[in-house]
């Protein structure tokens, strides 16, 4: 029976049923290829809705099949993917990399883009919904815009969003070609509100770039855009209120992230913020401040002043972790699998898919890491003594 018939004849599993093992798989529709037969236009209406439903039922079938691979021992499902393309970035943060650079992968040791979107299929076929991604800084990759038309072509399949978390140093001039590509959600690392403490911090100029790709981002209808700020004692978390004020007039959602230790970072206590301490600042100015209600599996907990067109919100991985609710994974650019932020164990996919490996293998592979992920990371003495991985390495 040919591939095409095959697949349109695939039932809905019954209830109950789970697979016996990775290597045992119901078919995936995804996995073959449909020949798409050109749609005449005397084509009767009720047979393209036929059609179409058999589309819709197909890729219901795949998202079924996906929740048991990418769900580990403690319950929680994996639909969120994070994707490094890039360890290269245009600034230097002092929390993300040294002054002096890193040494990076050679190129050839990089993900291609057919590799990232192959990838990118597997873990959609698996139930991932949204993908974001990251750095480095993403928009130095060339090929990004031929990225997320590989990505954006996954939508069929159950990929719901793509996002990208960027400093936006060059982001205003390339918004209009993103957002036609499929780019539906920003993320834009903004550290500080003053041009000379940005030079400080990034050990780069840009800050009025950054600033005018905040607004033009607002303008191009991303919504909500969300600033992403990292706190550290006596370098800008006196410029906390400030940077609430900001989503007095702008919708947008600005998340201020507590200090975390990462590789050539030169995190110690004495530079960490807790988000008690940012609230409380916060309500000392403004004391009718709101909870406002998270999204499942959100980070970031929210809040808002009232009137105020945006809303702010504190990622807290340190003081009030979230791991009990976490559904990321993170393929970092070289091509390894990082099932937590914080865990210093990484999966090598690279190595398997230029082996030849076949999607079941490499679907093996990944659910084997899936399953060995820790109920929560080290507490905040302990992460500290970690081996990790610089920040720009990994993406956050």
């Amino acid at each position: 029976m040919c591939s095409s018939l095959r697949a349109f004849k695939l039932p809905f599993p019954p209830p109950g049923l789970t697979r016996p093992g990775y290597g045992a798989r119901l078919l995936s529709a995804s996995a073959l290829h449909v020949q798409q037969l050109p749609i005449e236009a005397e084509e009767p209406p009720a047979a393209f809705a036929r059609r179409e439903a058999a589309k819709q039922r197909i890729a219901q079938v795949d998202r079924l099949r996906g929740a048991a691979g990418l769900t580990d021992t403690f319950g929680r499902q994996h639909r969120y993917l994070r994707i490094s393309l890039t360890e290269k970035c245009n600034l230097r943060c002092t929390y993300c990399m040294p002054a002096e650079g890193l040494p990076l992968t050679p190129k050839d040791h990089i993900l291609t883009t057919p590799e990232i979107i192959k990838l990118a299929r597997i873990f959609v076929s698996e139930g991932v919904t949204k993908i974001r991604l990251t750095g480095g800084e993403p928009t130095v990759r060339k090929d990004l815009l031929e990225i997320l038309d590989g990505l954006n072509a996954l939508r069929p399949m159950g990929l719901e969003a793509i996002g990208m978390t960027t400093n936006a140093l060059a982001l205003k001039r390339k918004l209009p070609a993103l957002k036609a590509r499929g780019l539906d959600q920003l993320n834009i690392s903004l550290d500080t509100l003053d041009p000379f403490k940005f030079e400080l911090m990034t050990r780069r100029r840009g800050f009025d770039h950054v600033m005018d790709s905040i607004h033009a981002a607002v303008a191009e209808g991303f919504y909500p855009v969300k600033l992403n700020a990292v706190v550290i004692k006596n370098v800008n978390d006196m410029e906390v209120v400030r940077f609430v004020e900001l989503t007095k007039d702008l919708p947008i959602y600005v998340r201020f992230i507590e200090y975390m230790p990462f590789g050539g970072n030169k995190w110690n206590e004495d530079k960490f913020v807790s988000y008690k301490t940012m609230l409380d600042g916060v309500r000392a100015v403004y004391p009718d401040v709101a909870r406002l209600a998270d999204e499942p599996n959100d980070t970031s907990k929210a809040w808002a002043i009232p009137g105020f067109a945006g809303k702010f919100g504190f990622i807290t991985s340190m003081s009030d972790h979230f791991c009990g609710t976490c559904n990321r994974l993170r393929l970092l650019a070289d091509g390894n699998l990082k099932v937590c932020l914080f865990g210093n164990s990484e999966v090598d996919l690279k190595h398997a898919l230029r082996g030849g490996a076949s999607d079941d293998e490499l679907l093996d592979i990944i659910g084997a890491a899936v399953k060995r992920k820790r109920k929560q990371h080290a507490g905040m003495a302990e992460l500290t003594k970690l081996p990790n991985r610089p920040m720009t390495l990994i993406g956050g």
